[in-house]
């Protein structure tokens, strides 16, 4: 989506010289104007205001048992296949 500071700023019914600010860091938002910018730019809130996913990534239990009832050089070939399959 490409929007411009203007276009947020009207989005907003800010200032675009507050919505500057905003980006900068320099000016803040209201929460109601934070879920309206989540929502226009499709990301959540914790990753808005935190930088992190709002969901925590889950590990299958059977894959995190099997790692660790492995000795260290199995984990390093788990990790290797593990690199190999994302690549798929």
């Amino acid at each position: 989506m490409d929007l411009t500071q203007e276009d947020m700023a009207e989005l907003l019914n800010i200032s675009v010289k507050h919505y500057g600010g905003v980006e900068r860091g320099n000016a803040g938002l209201s929460l109601e104007k934070m879920v309206t910018v989540s929502r226009v730019l499709n990301i959540s809130l914790d990753y808005l205001v935190n930088n992190q996913p709002s969901v925590p990534v889950e590990i299958p239990p059977r894959l995190v048992e099997i790692y660790l009832s492995s000795s260290e050089g199995k984990r390093n070939r788990i990790m290797e296949i593990m690199e190999i399959l994302n690549k798929c």
